[in-house]
């Protein structure tokens, strides 16, 4: 077992990695933009250290600045936590050029799983349901009419190398195909320096089911169960539950079988998430593995009682994986919504500023995963998420009824936020019946700006 860990982020997640190594009697070293040198949580670990300026560049995306503080602080190994270079292979393998173990999966394999073209090519080998598409690359206009012709509108355009909503683009006409295809490609160029596309069939009105993931470097696989995420903005969760309310026990069943054949298939180690899309008939298709842990994690702590990151910095030590899959039991209902410093009504603009007023909700099956306090100030140059606020209960009616009150006691001012937004979601009878979709927060709520 590690003795020393760098944790190459920051905000909740780095907080939540520093916590993690402390129960388990391991240093932590955090790093630090100027931006978030009065960062409560860096006086939690044993070491901070500044590794450059306010713009992710000059620091959290900076490689070179990261490995330095490694050697400097001498660390054995580096936890990415997600987002900046937590998916990024170049880094993984830096780092172990330098001997410096990466928490999460092989390059090789966050290589193939972070090119969506091979991770469909991966999935067909694995007998996992695909959305109909393009045969590989789209090249050009024209070849992207013709795709679309032989698929039948409505498509959805997609970036190769994308990820969060970037570089995709949905088209119900050649007209819009054509504009589409331009912007996508404009996109996916500018955010992943890769402006290969790939089109497939649009699913329409579909839920985001995603399996969580958990595998050892000896060839031990497990999962421990789904996430449903379909209530979304622009491509980007806001509320994640488990268990997912409308799917049976057997879609559950086979969706997760689906998720296992395909992280073998990869190679796979560390934690990871395979994200489906779930139609109306209860079909589901593969659309992308996230080689690292993520920001609803927690939802998948509270019903199985596991702890994932502890997980993932076991694996990466070359501990073997103890659990069996059928001692791995989903209890209870968990939710889980992200409370962003952001304007829905005006389309979700971040709105950056100092927080004067911070009361956090508490009481039973409340948990709270947050970096911000009175006097905080969000900072315009990172992701615009205050907090997570998280329920687990016996029962999903019950869930509701406990994250309600937590949105009516959650106090963050005078900065705008998602509150207002999620508690008309928990009042909305389609969301309390479970009667939601990856399109439902545009249609049903004022938040186009």
């Amino acid at each position: 077992m590690f003795s020393r860990i760098l944790v190459a982020n920051r905000g909740e997640i780095a907080l939540r990695v520093i916590r993690a190594c402390r129960d388990m009697g391991i240093e932590a070293v955090a790093v630090y933009s100027t931006a978030d040198r009065d960062a409560a949580y860096l006086n939690l670990a044993h070491d901070a250290i500044c590794i450059g300026g306010n713009a992710p560049a000059e620091s959290y995306l900076n490689a070179a600045a990261i490995l330095s503080a490694a050697e400097i602080t001498d660390v054995q190994a580096i936890h990415p936590g997600y987002g900046f270079l937590a998916e990024n292979p170049t880094f993984a393998q830096m780092c172990r050029d330098c001997r410096i173990e990466f928490i999460g999966p092989s390059a090789e394999a966050m290589r193939l799983l972070g090119n969506k073209i091979e991770a469909r090519k991966l999935a067909k080998r694995a007998k996992v349901p695909l959305i109909p598409g393009s045969n590989g690359n789209v090249e050009n206009e024209e070849a992207a009419v013709q795709v679309a012709k032989d698929l039948g509108y409505p498509v959805m355009i997609k970036a190769a190398a994308g990820g969060g909503g970037r570089g995709m683009r949905a088209a119900h006409n050649e007209v819009s195909l054509r504009s589409s295809f331009r912007n996508a490609r404009a996109e996916a160029e500018l955010a992943f320096k890769d402006g290969t596309l790939y089109i497939e069939k649009l699913i329409e009105r579909p839920r985001h089911v995603e399996v969580q993931l958990l595998a050892d470097k000896r060839g031990n696989y497990l999962h421990l169960w789904e996430r449903d995420c379909s209530l979304q903005r622009r491509h980007q969760k806001l509320v994640e539950e488990s268990p997912s309310p409308h799917i049976s026990g057997k879609t559950r069943r086979r969706l997760c079988a689906a998720a296992i054949r395909l992280a073998k298939a990869a190679g796979y180690y560390s934690a990871g998430t395979c994200e489906f899309l779930v139609d109306a008939d209860e079909r589901f298709y593969f659309m992308e593995i996230n080689a690292r842990i993520q920001v609803e994690h927690p939802v998948s702590e509270l019903v199985t009682g596991l702890d994932l990151v502890q997980w993932q910095i076991r694996i990466a030590s070359g501990e073997k994986l103890r659990l069996k899959q059928e001692n791995i039991k989903q209890t209870g209902s968990a939710i889980e919504c992200r409370i962003n410093a952001e304007s829905p009504e005006d389309g979700f603009r971040p709105c950056p500023g100092k927080i004067e007023r911070f009361i956090p909700p508490g009481g039973p099956g409340i948990r709270i995963d947050t970096h911000a306090y009175a006097g905080y100030t969000v900072s315009p140059y990172y992701d615009s998420m205050i907090a997570k606020l998280l329920v687990h209960r016996p029962t999903r009616a019950e869930a509701i009824v406990a994250m309600r009150r937590g949105l009516e006691e959650f106090q963050i001012q005078p900065l705008k936020t998602t509150i207002p937004l999620h508690r008309s979601i928990f009042e909305h009878a389609d969301f309390i019946q479970g009667n939601v979709d990856t399109g439902f927060i545009e249609r049903t709520f004022n938040t186009a700006g």
